[in-house]
């Protein structure tokens, strides 16, 4: 059993509120354990300078942490972004285009904000599979609207972190966990196991090739199960749609 009593192999309570936000194209709030995370999808009609003309589209995100998102107070991003945050928002833009058909978005922007409320460990996993939500229901939008006739998404996509403490593989790491963990790992994949991203280091001594594959594998089933949840999310209606992409 873990710090907060979960089965090493146990995602964190998982809820996922699709259309959180009034305004927005699409948005989502996701928690994970005590991580909540604030994403919105806002579609522009229009393209950055070095795509003008080529008929695609482009995905970019931004990432932040409030104030009080952590134990201690966090000061506003107020003139640059920092390295850390800079870090996972391109992480988070990669990811996303993963999954998306430029072409089908044709030239519009689709630019995905996560803003962290609380964090508690897998901010980042927790803001690529939330923003993948919002996402989703601003492509529906579109659909709706019949701006596209179908959707931009090809596959779901989710993300998770493993890692190993006190000699055992944890899926879903929490920060306490995070912070003693002897490898951290955290991984962007589609639920029929497609790498997207792996980011993964060792705190000390080298891991194993064969724990590597373990990892991956606890991976999916966490990601398999993310995925279930994004689906109840967004309902038939848009998985019909997503369906339409493939």
């Amino acid at each position: 059993m873990r710090i907060d009593g979960r089965n090493l192999n146990e995602l964190r309570p998982l809820k996922i509120t699709r259309s959180y936000l009034k305004y927005p194209e699409g948005s989502a709030l996701i928690e994970l354990g005590d991580t909540c995370v604030l994403c919105t999808a806002t579609v522009e009609e229009k393209v950055p300078d070095f795509l003008k003309g080529q008929d695609r589209g482009w995905v970019t995100a931004e990432y932040a942490m409030l104030p009080r998102s952590t134990e201690t107070r966090i000061a506003r991003e107020r003139v640059a972004v920092n390295a850390r945050s800079l870090e996972i928002q391109r992480l988070i833009g990669r990811s996303l285009r993963a999954a998306v058909n430029m072409e089908a978005l044709g030239e519009r922007t689709a630019r995905v904000d996560c803003d962290v409320l609380q964090a508690d460990g897998g901010t980042r996993t927790a803001a690529i599979s939330g923003g993948y939500v919002a996402l989703a229901e601003a492509f529906f939008n579109l659909f709706q609207k019949g701006q596209i006739s179908f959707s931009p998404l090809e596959d779901y996509l989710a993300a998770v972190s493993v890692g190993q403490f006190n000699g055992s593989l944890l899926l879903d790491l929490s920060f306490a966990e995070d912070s003693k963990a002897s490898v951290d790992m955290n991984l962007v994949m589609t639920p029929g196991g497609r790498l997207v991203e792996i980011q993964g280091s060792s705190e000390g001594k080298p891991f194993s090739r064969e724990q590597l594959d373990r990892m991956l594998d606890l991976a999916g089933e966490g990601v398999a199960a993310i995925t279930a949840r994004q689906k109840e999310a967004l309902g038939p209606e848009i998985e019909r749609m997503i369906a339409s992409g493939r």
